[in-house]
């Protein structure tokens, strides 16, 4: 993320770890989290408030299918959208390109199918890294359908980087792949 962004809108925000990553990271920056789970959104507020950065930090309760990106230079999610089909995947992403400015960039981490088929099996057989990554692996498949979100429903990382061309990104990147995880994205 640029150091010059000064309001980023994090989709499907969850209990803030993101926001408060870009919090600590861009100290101009003001964060809008968007999640339906008012629960989630109230355990964000808390954490955020008590790191002293909740002046920077605005909560909205919203389904993926049901909000207006407020004005901002990013739009960022993580362990998110991939539980969108793919045909409401490409729509996000459309709306996200036509909401953000000329230069504004989006950031998605999320797991994502492997390349081909035997790799699903190589993946789980080597052993997790340690820490966060670790513990994404556990908790992948065991989501609770909700609005326009269902259980998991991947992608591979060439899908995803062909609905964000087509959805108008001019410049699409992968910063970051390890194993069935990636950080996708890209500038419009």
């Amino acid at each position: 993320m640029p150091p010059t962004c000064r309001r980023v809108v994090d989709l499907g925000c969850g209990t803030g770890e993101l926001s408060l990553r870009l919090l600590a990271q861009l100290p101009a920056v003001q964060v809008y989290g968007v999640d339906y789970s008012a629960r989630m959104l109230a355990r964000a507020r808390e954490k955020v408030e008590a790191a002293g950065w909740g002046d920077r930090w605005q909560g909205y309760e919203a389904d993926f299918g049901d909000w207006a990106l407020p004005g901002c230079d990013a739009c960022v999610s993580s362990l998110a959208i991939h539980h969108l089909e793919n045909d409401r995947k490409q729509a996000l992403f459309e709306r996200v390109a036509q909401a953000l400015p000329a230069g504004g960039w989006f950031w998605n981490g999320d797991p994502v199918l492997p390349e081909a088929p035997w790799l699903a099996t190589v993946y789980q057989e080597v052993r997790p890294p340690e820490g966060a990554l670790a513990e994404v692996r556990t908790r992948m498949g065991v989501s609770v359908a909700h609005g326009h979100s269902g259980p998991d429903r991947l992608a591979t990382l060439a899908d995803h980087l062909e609905m964000l061309r087509a959805a108008g990104f001019a410049t699409v990147a992968v910063p970051w792949k390890a194993y069935g995880l990636a950080v996708m994205g890209g500038q419009v």
